[in-house]
């Protein structure tokens, strides 16, 4: 009998040695696929951590010496307080949560003084009250008696365990299918390990003997098949959750009934009054106060697309509104998603090409081109009802002469005052344009011959009622007045100094 029992310590001890095989063999492969797998930094580590527990409990069952198997226990521990937060971790990477480093490096706070503790626990006794050989075991197997630490030790391991089986768990009905089968790979992982952990603490295990260590054999070895066959871990679903806060697009989900269910963190930027506490009003009861516009009936049907325009931070603001239904599986309609996109420069470069492709730069006005593009419309409608149209065109006396005395800028603004003063003599409906340098064109819709000639006179009376002043000299006139100087210097004999007279 004593002799069965030694052979099955024995087969136990090599199944041990397998799994810390094949656990080493998967750190190993997840090195070298590193830059394949999500995450691996931690997964190698995590593998690692397991591969120092799984060998030092090997090496702890074939000693014979109660000195002996303590200094393996450190090597154990070294290993086993420091694998459960590292699980932890790789399940919050594989379910798309990310960890300041700071709250990482808390998680290792705990095992970091379980290894301490269980490294200098001859001089306190605070994890191990005792350590001595069972009596009539069949091999050097050892008894302790636990003490306060072992206790916060124990706690901790079995919280991110339990933690990490939680969490797979939840994202089950969130994953897609074609992901379930590395979900499942995870949660058992993770499972399995634990359910041997509770059934060893509560001493029903064969021997006394931990089995953490045989499970990892299956565990592993579950983990090799999985990413050599199918490569289960070298890809990771993106969390719904995950893509949804992180989306630049901002996104706001309306039910059935258009009542606001959820919104990102994008959207919330694009509507800054948007907050927590609209989460069940209706839409179109918000809308207006949010963006200041209201949201007529029916807009937010399927399909719709359309650029609303609001202030944001004290700034007008453009954004295309695109909504879609949400269905289920049987086609019915449980709710909307409505998205904003952020057009607002592509609105402001529209505006500007539109700009500089129909309306002159220094005036304003509508261009050559422009202009005969409107008037021909205009013609065609005229004809259409038979109504009267009338065309005027004038121009600027002795503009060359302005630009020669006092420059162009001056040029400039004698063009730009032209144009202020004839616009106040027009109707709403006339059509103005710079038909050239300083020419100026107008379409007159229902005026007959008499009204243009009414109007044209009435503009070049406003101007002559109104002259430009231009008010002191730029340095380009008084350069040119120097220079005609110098030449009438020239022409009355040379050898001599004249100053600039007005009336020459």
């Amino acid at each position: 009998m004593r002799i069965m029992e030694t052979n099955v310590i024995t087969m136990l001890i090599t199944l041990v040695a397998t799994s810390g095989v094949f656990t080493l063999f998967l750190c190993l492969y997840a090195y070298v696929k590193r830059k394949e797998i999500p995450g691996a930094r931690t997964f190698i580590w995590y593998t690692a951590s397991m591969t120092i527990y799984i060998f030092a409990v090997a090496f702890e069952w074939t000693s014979d010496t109660i000195e002996e198997i303590s200094r393996w226990t450190v090597a154990e521990y070294l290993g086993i307080a420091f694998a459960p937060p590292l699980g932890l971790l790789l399940v919050l990477q594989y379910i798309g949560k990310s960890v300041p480093r700071k709250a990482a490096a808390l998680l290792f706070v705990v095992p970091a003084m379980t290894f301490l503790a269980v490294a200098t626990n001859d001089w306190h006794h605070l994890f191990y009250k005792d350590m001595f050989f069972r009596e009539n075991a069949p091999a050097p197997l050892v008894d302790v008696a636990i003490g306060e630490l072992y206790l916060v030790h124990g706690a901790y391991t079995f919280s991110c365990m339990l933690a990490s089986v939680v969490l797979l768990v939840r994202q089950w009905f969130r994953t897609h299918r074609a992901f379930r089968l590395q979900l499942a790979t995870l949660t058992i992982g993770q499972l399995l390990p634990m359910i041997g952990a509770f059934l060893y603490l509560i001493g029903v295990t064969p021997y006394g003997m931990d089995p953490v260590p045989m499970v990892l054999c299956l565990t592993s070895g579950m983990y090799i098949w999985a990413m050599v066959s199918s490569r289960v871990l070298t890809t990771v679903p993106i969390a719904k959750e995950r893509l949804f806060e992180s989306m630049r697009e901002g996104v706001i989900v309306l039910d059935a009934t258009d009542r606001i269910i959820d919104f990102n963190p994008s959207v919330a930027g694009m509507i800054p009054g948007l907050s927590a506490a609209m989460i069940g009003a209706f839409l179109r009861d918000e809308w207006p106060k949010l963006t200041g516009a209201a949201l007529p009936e029916g807009r937010v049907g399927d399909g719709m697309q359309e650029v609303m325009v609001w202030t944001v931070k004290g700034a007008g603001a453009s954004y295309q509104v695109r909504s879609s239904l949400v269905r289920d599986r049987t086609g019915e309609t449980i709710g909307r998603l409505l998205m904003l996109i952020d057009v607002t420069e592509q609105k402001r470069l529209q505006e500007k090409l539109t700009q500089m492709a129909y309306f002159d730069g220094l005036t304003k006005l509508l261009n050559r081109t422009r202009f005969l593009q409107r008037s021909r419309d205009l013609l065609a409608n005229a004809s259409s009802f038979d109504e009267p149209v009338s065309f005027v065109l004038f121009d600027i006396d002795s503009f060359k002469r302005i630009n020669d005395t006092y420059g162009h800028d001056a040029g400039d603004r004698a063009i730009q005052h032209v144009v202020d003063v004839a616009k106040r003599q027009l109707a709403p409906d006339a059509l103005f344009a710079r038909y050239g340098g300083e020419e100026f064109a107008l379409a007159l819709p229902s005026a007959a011959l008499g009204d243009a000639v009414a109007l044209a006179e009435r503009i070049r009376a406003a101007l002559e009622a109104e002259p430009l002043r231009i008010g002191g000299d730029t340095l380009e006139s008084l350069l040119r007045d120097a220079d005609a100087a110098l030449y009438a210097a020239k022409r009355e004999g040379r050898n001599r100094v004249r100053a600039f007279a007005p009336e020459a």
